[in-house]
């Protein structure tokens, strides 16, 4: 029985879709998601649709109910919680095999061109654009440790963080200053430069907890 292989071009535009109306919070957590109407607004089969709802139920960001299809996912905020200690746990021992960086080169450059793509996208006001930045900024940090499977373990965790942490950008900027997520990191690269491990681990864990957890979630 021939298997038919599907456009990896579809299943990708639908992925795209779905993950970005999740992240930006147009999808709200519980949602259900609706088959019928994502093949309506993306002109394609069910057949992608339901691959790329199965690819995001790996990632976490949605779940599958048995007979009821699929839904936002939910955290509470122990999850949320659990998730940034999972960051942290990882974060650190990322430092720990990454630091001191080596002098050739510039090891740092993917983490300055991620706060760049932050900063631009603040200025144009690009909320989701600018949150992908800060997901490759903090994804930058850990490939430094030059791990492959740390990478893959990391990844999903951010990304589930993604929209709890765009959550509390917006309300630290409601609250205080719009440039404040920006000066952050901002600080946090000059720690990274320092090349120091236990400067870098500190303000890597100041800047994940003393922020987003005094927020609330």
């Amino acid at each position: 029985m021939d298997v038919a292989v599907l456009p990896p071009s579809l299943v990708e535009m639908a992925t795209r879709y779905v993950r970005s109306e999740i992240l930006s919070g147009e999808f709200e957590p519980g949602a259900r998601i609706v088959e019928e109407t994502l093949c309506a607004r993306l002109g394609t089969s069910r057949a992608p649709v339901r691959e790329a709802l199965r690819l995001l139920a790996q990632e976490g960001l949605i779940d599958h109910l048995p007979r009821r299809g699929f839904r936002v996912a939910v955290w509470s905020s122990t999850d949320i919680l659990q998730l940034f200690e999972l960051r942290r746990v990882l974060e650190r021992h990322a430092v720990e095999r990454a630091f001191p960086l080596p002098p050739d080169g510039d090891p740092l450059h993917a983490v300055r061109a991620a706060l760049e793509e932050m900063r631009a996208a603040d200025e144009r006001g690009d909320d989701l654009e600018r949150d992908n930045a800060h997901r490759r900024f903090h994804t930058a940090i850990v490939a430094l440790a030059g791990n492959r499977q740390l990478d893959l373990a990391y990844e999903p965790i951010l990304l589930k963080l993604q929209l709890p942490m765009a959550r509390n950008i917006r309300e630290e900027a409601r609250k205080t200053s719009h440039y404040n997520g920006i000066r952050r990191h901002t600080e946090l690269l000059t720690a990274l430069e320092s090349n120091d491990p236990a400067v870098a681990y500190q303000a890597l864990q100041q800047h994940g907890e003393l922020v987003y957890l005094e927020l609330e979630i």
